[in-house]
C-alpha cells in the first residue's frame, strides 16, 4: 500500500526544487494535493504532470507570508478533499547574499516574512482543521544554516533557526491534539535557490568539489530531502515530534577539517589521505 494513501496534503513552494520533488512523492505515494506556489506557469505544469501520472492536485497562487493566502491554502484543501492531514511548509527565499549592515529593512522584512512567518501562518491555520480531523503533520523546511554561523546570509539564518524553534515550541504547545510538527534541515541541495553556486562551479570546472566538506563528501538532491519529508509526512513517523531532522551528508556532525588529512577507510584499514 501507498505510504499516503487517502492522505490529504498541501506541499508550498511546490513549483521546483525540493517543493517539486516533495509534491511529486507524495503523490506517488497516494496523496491528494494542494501545491502552492507564486509561480504560476510552473505550478500548472507539475499539476498537469501530477494528474497525468493518475493522481490529484489543485493547484493555488498565492504569497504564504499573507494571512488570506494561508486561510485560503487550508480551505482549499478542506474544501476539495473533505480536511487536510499533512501541511508541508517548505517555500522559503534566500534573501540578497549581503552582510546583514547592507541589508535594507525592507528586504530583511521580506526573509522574515517567507521564511518564518509563512510557516506560523501555516502552524495557525492547519492546525485547527487537522486537530478537529484526529491528527495530522507539519513539514517544515529549515536549514543547517539555522544550526550555526557562516552557512549562509546573518538573514536567511536567523529564520531558519526561528524554524527549527518554532518545531520544538509548538510541538508542546499541540499536546494530547494528535498533530505532531517538525523540522527538517537540508545542507548543500541543488535548488534553484542555490543555482548561482553550482553554475559557478561547473563553469570553473569544479562542479566536483561541491559539497566535499561532508563525509559523503557530494551535494545533495531534492528527491533526498524529499525523502525524509515523506517519512516525517507519513505514519512511518508516528512517534517523531518536536524535532529539526539534519541531511547534509554529515557535514554538521563534524568539526571542520581538511579532506586530505582526514582519515578514510580503505580494504587494509585507516589510511591517511
Amino acid at each position: 500500500m501507498a505510504q499516503l494513501e487517502g492522505k490529504r496534503a498541501v506541499v508550498t513552494g511546490a513549483a521546483s526544487g525540493i517543493g517539486r520533488a516533495a509534491a511529486l512523492l507524495f503523490a506517488g505515494e497516494g496523496a491528494r494535493l494542494v501545491v502552492v506556489d507564486q509561480a504560476a506557469e510552473e505550478l500548472g505544469e507539475l499539476a498537469a504532470e501530477i494528474e497525468e501520472a493518475g493522481g490529484s492536485a489543485v493547484m493555488l497562487t498565492g504569497d504564504v507570508a499573507e494571512e488570506a493566502t494561508a486561510e485560503r491554502i487550508v480551505a482549499a484543501c478542506t474544501g476539495e478533499f473533505g480536511g487536510i492531514d499533512i501541511y508541508y511548509a517548505n517555500a522559503g527565499i534566500s534573501g540578497e547574499m549581503l552582510p546583514l549592515t547592507q541589508y535594507s529593512t525592507e528586504a530583511i522584512e521580506r526573509v522574515l516574512a517567507v521564511n518564518l512567518l509563512g510557516p506560523m501562518l501555516a502552524i495557525k491555520f492547519a492546525c485547527p482543521a487537522m486537530i478537529e480531523g484526529g491528527g495530522g503533520s507539519i513539514v517544515m523546511t529549515a536549514s543547517v544554516a539555522g544550526l550555526g554561523g557562516n552557512a549562509g546570509p546573518a538573514v536567511y539564518s536567523a529564520t531558519k533557526a526561528g524554524v527549527i524553534n518554532l518545531a520544538k515550541s509548538v510541538a508542546s504547545e499541540l499536546i494530547g491534539t494528535g498533530v505532531r510538527i517538525n523540522a527538517i534541515c537540508p545542507g548543500l541541495i541543488e535548488t534553484g535557490m542555490t543555482k548561482f553556486l553550482f553554475d559557478h562551479a561547473r563553469e570553473r570546472g569544479t562542479i566536483d568539489k561541491v559539497g566535499q566538506l561532508n563525509p559523503l563528501a557530494r551535494h545533495g538532491a531534492p528527491e533526498e530531502i524529499a525523502a525524509v519529508a515523506l517519512f516525517l509526512a507519513s505514519d512511518a513517523s508516528s512517534y517523531v515530534n518536536g524535532h529539526a531532522i539534519v541531511v547534509d551528508g554529515g557535514l554538521s556532525a563534524s568539526l571542520p577539517f581538511a579532506p586530505a588529512h582526514v582519515l578514510r577507510a580503505d580494504t587494509k584499514g585507516y589510511v591517511k589521505r
